[in-house]
């Protein structure tokens, strides 16, 4: 499975999770990192610029990016926060891709599929991480949006507020 395939988000979603037995689990380890606080200076936000299904190890990959960049400065000089959560079941149905294995498909036949992940649906203008950070710390903030929005497939943009 690629996450090309699952990149638009084509018909309803679906997050009916009581009835598939083998859920997945989601990969994100943690929303938030850093130190909570009112005392940080500017406010830093990772939005997508298009229509965009993202599958929940591209979150998680992104996310891991940011706080690794920041957290050289010290992890009490920065607040990240995840702002999505992934909800829509993505599932897939394998086809048997051997020779003689046309005796043993049964072909678009109550194709529903297995559960393979999770991804979160997000729309123009949304954001998926939002960090806190000092003024000192902006170039390292700036530097782990860029890793991360390579990590999630489409154009983004980063939005800088001042908080002060």
């Amino acid at each position: 499975m690629k996450g090309a395939n699952y990149r638009e988000p084509r018909g309803m979603p679906y997050v009916r999770r009581e009835y598939i037995a083998g859920k997945p689990q989601s990969k994100i380890a943690k929303f938030s990192s850093g130190r909570a606080s009112n005392d940080y200076d500017l406010k830093l936000e990772l939005l997508v610029t298009e229509k965009i299904q993202i599958r929940h190890n591209a979150l998680e990959a992104a996310r891991l990016a940011v706080n690794k960049r920041m957290a050289q400065a010290g992890e009490d000089t920065f607040f990240s926060k995840l702002k999505v959560y992934p909800h829509v079941l993505l599932r897939e149905n394998k086809m048997i891709a051997t020779a003689g294995a046309d005796r043993l498909q049964e072909g678009m036949r109550r194709a529903f599929g297995k559960a393979t992940g999770l991804a979160a649906r997000l729309k123009p203008g949304q954001t998926i991480i939002e960090a806190y950070v000092l003024l000192d710390n902006l170039s390292l903030a700036k530097e782990g949006f860029k890793i991360a929005s390579s990590k999630i497939g489409c154009p983004t943009e980063i939005r800088i507020t001042n908080l002060k």
